[in-house]
């Protein structure tokens, strides 16, 4: 029934200012609507995706992936570029799943690296074909 729908990701924050700055300078979306003032703004993806993040009075605990890109190649290179801009790549060893020093992760032909952003919401970005 949806399978052809576009899909969004909405992710709370406290500080709008203070995500909107993240997602534009250091994840490098480009807003398209909305503004910190209003309690949202809308940012523009890949293939026609948006994130939306929305004002919240308090933070929420998610303590799994909220949102995820996906790239074609170059994970390396972006991990690095986003940690210059300062990103701080989680870092996780739990069996299968460890990362180097870099939080990037083999995931079998898949690569994958986790951050928060600055509201404390973990995104992912993967490498491959999932």
């Amino acid at each position: 029934m949806l399978g052809n729908a576009r899909a969004a990701a909405s992710l709370p924050a406290v500080d709008m200012e203070r995500a909107v700055k993240f997602y534009s300078e250091v994840v490098g979306l480009e807003q398209v609507g909305g503004s910190p003032e209003d309690g949202s703004v809308m940012f523009k993806a890949g293939d026609g995706a948006i994130v939306f993040i929305y004002q919240r009075g308090e933070a929420t605990k998610a303590e799994h992936t909220a949102l995820n890109f996906y790239i074609d190649a170059g994970i390396e290179d972006i991990v690095k570029g986003m940690t210059d801009k300062g990103a701080v790549f989680e870092q996780y060893d739990m069996g299968e799943l460890k990362t180097d020093e870099l939080g990037i992760a083999p995931l079998g032909e898949t690569k994958g690296a986790w951050f928060k952003d600055t509201e404390s919401n973990i995104i992912g970005i993967f490498q491959g074909q999932m």
